[in-house]
C-alpha cells in the first residue's frame, strides 16, 4: 500500500477535494480512539431539476438519489471493522484499486469517487466552449489542434466504449491532455492521471431521457453541460504538480 500511494502522491494530495468534486469522509472516533470514516451522500452542486431540460430531475433523482447512493452505503457496509475504514475516498480508491487486483470496495469507492466529480463537472447554462482567453481551450487547441477535434473526439470515445464506464479529459504528467476511456468504477488517478473533466456513460446517467441515443447524451453533455469553469479550476490547481509549457529560467 504505502509503494502505491508513494508513486500516486501528487494525484492524491491533489484530489482529495478538488474544488469539493470528492465526497469528503466524516469522521467518527472508534472504540480504541482512532479516527475512521464514515461516508456520506454529499448534496449536488445545483438543484435537481437545475439541468433541465438537459438532464431531467427524475433522472437525477434515481442516478444521484439511487444508485449513487447505494454506492455510498455499500462501501460503508464493506469497510466496517476494518482497517480500510481509517482512509478518505481518494486513498481507498488508490488501496482498493491494488496493482490491477482490486480489493471487495473498490468498486464502491470508485465510483463514489467518479460520480462526485461527475455532478461537478455539469452546471446550469454550462457547455460550448470554454472561453477564448482560458489556458484550458489553449490546451486544448494544442493538443487537439481545435476545440471542434476535441469534441468529437471525445462524443467518438463516448459512442465507442463498450459497456459501462466514462470518458475523461485528463491532464499526464508529461502536461499534455488525453481523453481516456475507463470501464466500470475505473478512474485515471490509479494510473497517477490528473483528470479535469468526466461524462459518465453508464445506461442509467441517460436512459430515462435519452433512452438508447448515447450520441444525442453525449452531444447535450458538451453542448449545454459541461462546467468549463470547474475544468479550468482543476487545470489550475493541477499546475502546482505538473509543469505546463516551457520552464522560465531566470536572469543570473
Amino acid at each position: 500500500m504505502a509503494a502505491t500511494f508513494a508513486s500516486s502522491c501528487f494525484t492524491s494530495n491533489l484530489l482529495q477535494n478538488p474544488s469539493k468534486c470528492v465526497t469528503i469522509s466524516r469522521r467518527r472516533i472508534g472504540s480504541v480512539g482512532v479516527p475512521t470514516a464514515e461516508f456520506h451522500l454529499r448534496d449536488l452542486p445545483y438543484e435537481l431539476d437545475a439541468l433541465e431540460p438537459h438532464m431531467s430531475k427524475k433522472t437525477l433523482e434515481f442516478h444521484w438519489g439511487k444508485h449513487h447512493g447505494g454506492y455510498v452505503a455499500n462501501l460503508n457496509k464493506q469497510i466496517a471493522g476494518t482497517d480500510a475504514e481509517r482512509l478518505n475516498l481518494s486513498e481507498l480508491v488508490l488501496s482498493g484499486y491494488n496493482n490491477g487486483n482490486p480489493l471487495s470496495y473498490f468498486n464502491n469507492a470508485g465510483q463514489i469517487w467518479n460520480h462526485d466529480f461527475f455532478w461537478m463537472s455539469m452546471c446550469q447554462g454550462g457547455g460550448g466552449a470554454p472561453p477564448e482567453d482560458s489556458e484550458l481551450l489553449d490546451l486544448i487547441v494544442r493538443n487537439f489542434e481545435s476545440f471542434e477535434q476535441f469534441s468529437e473526439r471525445f462524443k467518438e470515445a463516448g459512442r465507442s466504449l463498450f459497456g459501462s464506464g466514462w470518458v475523461w479529459l485528463v491532464l499526464k504528467k508529461d502536461a499534455k491532455l488525453e481523453i481516456m476511456k475507463t470501464s466500470n468504477a475505473l478512474t485515471p488517478i490509479v494510473w497517477n492521471h490528473i483528470p479535469l473533466l468526466v461524462v459518465d456513460v453508464w445506461e442509467h446517467a441517460y436512459y430515462l431521457d435519452y433512452q438508447n441515443k448515447r450520441p444525442d447524451y453525449l452531444t447535450e453533455f458538451l453542448d449545454n453541460l459541461v462546467s468549463w469553469k470547474v475544468a479550468e479550476e482543476r487545470l489550475q490547481r493541477a499546475k502546482a504538480f505538473v509543469n505546463i509549457g516551457e520552464p522560465v529560467i531566470p536572469d543570473l
